[in-house]
C-alpha cells in the first residue's frame, strides 16, 4: 500500500516521500481514512508506531481549504510534554511544507515571549503543553474557540502526570460540534472513562508497539556522567576508525555542538534535524551512505528517512525519553541478518529511561565499564 491509497492529496504525498516515508504503518493505513471521514478516532498506540503522522497528515489534508474568515487557531494538539510539543510541530512542518499552513508549539519551563510572539501571526495548528496552554488562554492571547480539530496525545501519560484536571478545563473551553482525535498507549477504566465524555461514535484503531530488538545487533550501555559523554563518544569514535556510526541525540542543539567538537578533534560529522533544509538533510544523509562522511548525528524526527545497509554502527549519545524509540533507533543497524552495534550512554538522570527500555525489550544490556 502506498500514501497515495489512502487518497492524500499530493503536496502532502511529495513532502512525506521526500521525507524517506515509503509505505504507511500499520496504525496510518488504519486511521487516515477514518479521520479524513471526519469520524471521532479513539486510538490505542505507542510512540513509535507512526502515530504522529497518522492524525498530522489528515488533520493538513482537512485543514487546506481556507478562506479568509479562517483566522483563529483550528487544530489543537494536546501533549504532556516538551519534548513530544517540539517533535510533533516538527513532523507538522515536514509533512506540510507543500501547504499554506502554518504551526506552532507552546510548552512551559521556558520564556513565554517567543511562544507570545509566534502567536501574534497566523497559527493555524497549535502543538500545547496543558500548563502553558491554560495559562496563555486565561491570559487572553489565545482562543479555542473556532476549534475544528481536536487530539488528545499520550492520554496516559497525561493521566499520569497529573494533568487529568487541566485537561478537563481545556475540553470545556472546545467548540461542542469538532472532530476529536484520542490516542493511548494503554486502556485502563480511567482512561475510558474519559475518552467516553469526549467522543462521538468513534472508530477504534489499535496497533500493537515496537518492542522487539534484532538479536543480530550487539547491545550495551555506558554509566557515564553527562559532562564526560563528548570525551566518551570521541574515543568511541576514534577506535572505529573508517567505520560509519550513527549518533542520535534528542535536540537539534546538542546536534550542532557535538558536529563542532568532534571537528576540532578532527572527526568530520554532519547533523540532521528539523532545522535542516531538505536539500542540506539529503546532502548529509547521502555522504554518509556514500562513505564521504562517517559519522552522521541526528534527532529521532529527522533520522526516519535512514534506511542504510549495513551499517555498523548506532551510538545513543543520549538516551529517549519513549523506549519504543529506541527499537527504532537500534533498528537502524543489524539489517538484512548483517551484524550490527548499538551502544548507549545514560547518565544520572536517565537511569529511568534506560530502565523502561530494557523493560521493554526483554533485555539487560551489559554495562561497558568507563575510565576517563
Amino acid at each position: 500500500m502506498s500514501f497515495k491509497n489512502l487518497n492524500l492529496i499530493n503536496p502532502i504525498v511529495r513532502a512525506v516521500t521526500e521525507a524517506g516515508y515509503s509505505k504507511p504503518t500499520e496504525i496510518q493505513a488504519s486511521a487516515i481514512p477514518h479521520i479524513l471521514a471526519g469520524s471521532d478516532i479513539l486510538g490505542c498506540a505507542q510512540t513509535g508506531t507512526g502515530k504522529t503522522a497518522a492524525f498530522a497528515m489528515p488533520i493538513l489534508q482537512l485543514l487546506k481549504r481556507q478562506t479568509p474568515e479562517h483566522k483563529s487557531i483550528r487544530a489543537l494538539i494536546l501533549t504532556p510534554t516538551r519534548e513530544l510539543a517540539i517533535q510533533i510541530e516538527e513532523n507538522f512542518k515536514i509533512y506540510s511544507k507543500y501547504l499554506p499552513l502554518s504551526q506552532l508549539s507552546i510548552y512551559g519551563g521556558v520564556s513565554a515571549g517567543a511562544q507570545l510572539s509566534a502567536l501574534r501571526k497566523r497559527v493555524d495548528i497549535l502543538v500545547a503543553t496543558p500548563g502553558r496552554l491554560l495559562d496563555l488562554v486565561n491570559q487572553r492571547y489565545i482562543d479555542l474557540s473556532k476549534i475544528e480539530i481536536f487530539v488528545l496525545d499520550e492520554a496516559d501519560r497525561m493521566l499520569d502526570m497529573g494533568f487529568v484536571n487541566d485537561v478537563k478545563k481545556v475540553i470545556q473551553m472546545l467548540p461542542k460540534k469538532k472532530q476529536t482525535l484520542f490516542f493511548s498507549a494503554t486502556m485502563p477504566e480511567s482512561i475510558k472513562n474519559l475518552s467516553e465524555t469526549i467522543l462521538n461514535n468513534p472508530e477504534k484503531v489499535t496497533v500493537n508497539p515496537v518492542s522487539s530488538t534484532a538479536k543480530n545487533v550487539q547491545q550495551s550501555v555506558y554509566f557515564v556522567e553527562k559532562k564526560d559523554k563528548t570525551g566518551l563518544l570521541i574515543n568511541i569514535l576514534q577506535d572505529k576508525g573508517q567505520e560509519r556510526s550513527l549518533v542520535f541525540t534528542k535536540t537539534k542543539h546538542i546536534a550542532n555542538r557535538l558536529v563542532e567538537q568532534l571537528e576540532s578533534t578532527g572527526i568530520f560529522a554532519m547533523a540532521i534535524h528539523g532545522n535542516k533544509s531538505q536539500t542540506a538533510r539529503q546532502t548529509a544523509l547521502n555522504d554518509f551512505k556514500n562513505s564521504r562522511i562517517n559519522v552522521l548525528i541526528a534527532t529521532d524526527i529527522a533520522a526516519r528517512g535512514i534506511d542504510i545497509d549495513e551499517l555498523p554502527n548506532v551510538i545513543n549519545y543520549e538516551l529517549p525519553n519513549v523506549p519504543e524509540t529506541y527499537v527504532h533507533r537500534i533498528g537502524r543497524t543489524g539489517r538484512a541478518g548483517a551484524e550490527g552495534t548499538a551502544v548507549s550512554f545514560c547518565d544520572d538522570q536517565e537511569r529511568n529511561d534506560l530502565k523502561n527500555i530494557q523493560k521493554l525489550i526483554g533485555f539487560t544490556m551489559p554495562v561497558i565499564s568507563f575510565q576517563k
